[in-house]
């Protein structure tokens, strides 16, 4: 296994929708788009792409569609969480895996398990899994924390974990990861803001929001960085710092599928319980894009 594959940029995707429907069309769009200005590798089916809401039918078809169009180009991580461990086995082994390289589940959201019981949730999957695992730990989102400890305790416990995304927001938290791994195990940022301070700590990439977007220049910034060039990664860093702000305002993909609209890429559409920007949001967000060229004032959406 090829740890190195995983380094760089991973831009998680979102599902383009049409009238409720999944648009395959403006989803080849995005996935072609971000392959040919550089992302390392495609994540679909994470909470970017909506996967709460999509069946388990779309989500097989939206696995069967990616790999169709990436052909090969580049890896792809496939999005399989949930909070029940063995519906998720289930579904791993309805799955054919071919054209995947690696698996990214999140830890259990709702259920609130212990350090224990996250720990054991991850060895059944690792016992299962038909591919590697990247471990997510994304607390914002699940109400529990995979403590340090716990993500070292995996990682030195089988060589099936081959990564954390790690979203805790917790630059000391990462530090501790990235300090006592074992050899090739990787360190990603699960938040584009700290991607960059995460890298010269000793981390090794991002599994990005941002790139959906802005693909070229998010990996270029990160690339950079893995290669020591912290003057000009920080100045990429900051010239996108002020959009992530409104990109989750009112909510992740929210933000993202508005940018994505303006800029021609795919509908703004959401599934509830998400729903469009606000008013305010967007004219923030356009403002943004406007500073930076992204988009002209008339080609906007309001």
């Amino acid at each position: 296994m090829n740890h190195n594959q995983f380094r760089g940029t991973g831009v998680a995707l979102v599902t383009p929708f049409k009238n409720g429907a999944i648009d395959f069309s403006a989803l080849e769009k995005v996935i072609l788009n971000c392959i040919d200005r550089g992302v390392d590798y495609l994540v679909s089916l994470g909470t970017t792409g909506e996967s709460p809401t999509l069946t388990k039918e779309e989500k097989k078809k939206i696995l069967d569609f990616t790999i169709r169009v990436n052909a090969g180009k580049v890896p792809i991580v496939a999005g399989f969480g949930g909070n029940d461990t063995q519906s998720i086995i289930r579904f791993m082994n309805e799955y054919h895996f071919e054209g995947i390289d690696a698996i990214l589940s999140s830890s259990p959201a709702y259920n609130k398990p212990s350090q224990e019981g996250i720990y054991q949730h991850y060895m059944a999957l690792a016992e299962h899994a038909p591919r590697p695992i990247i471990i997510y730990n994304v607390p914002g989102r699940t109400s529990s924390n995979i403590e340090a400890d716990t993500t070292l305790r995996l990682a030195h416990a089988s060589r099936q974990f081959i990564a954390i995304k790690e979203a805790a927001y917790d630059l000391g938290q990462a530090s501790r990861i990235i300090k006592h791994r074992p050899k090739d195990f990787l360190v990603l940022s699960g938040d584009d803001t700290i991607a960059l301070p995460l890298l010269s700590i000793g981390g090794d990439g991002v599994i990005s929001v941002i790139a959906n977007a802005f693909p070229e220049e998010f990996s270029c910034m990160i690339r950079l960085g893995l290669q020591d060039e912290y003057a000009a990664a920080s100045k990429k860093h900051l010239r996108l710092y002020d959009i992530h702000k409104w990109l989750y305002q009112d909510g992740n993909p929210c933000g993202i599928k508005a940018t994505m609209e303006m800029m021609g890429l795919c509908s703004r559409e959401t599934r509830l319980p998400l729903v469009p920007i606000s008013q305010e949001v967007e004219e923030e967000l356009k403002k943004e894009l406007v500073r930076i060229n992204a988009i002209v004032p008339d080609d906007a959406i309001a």
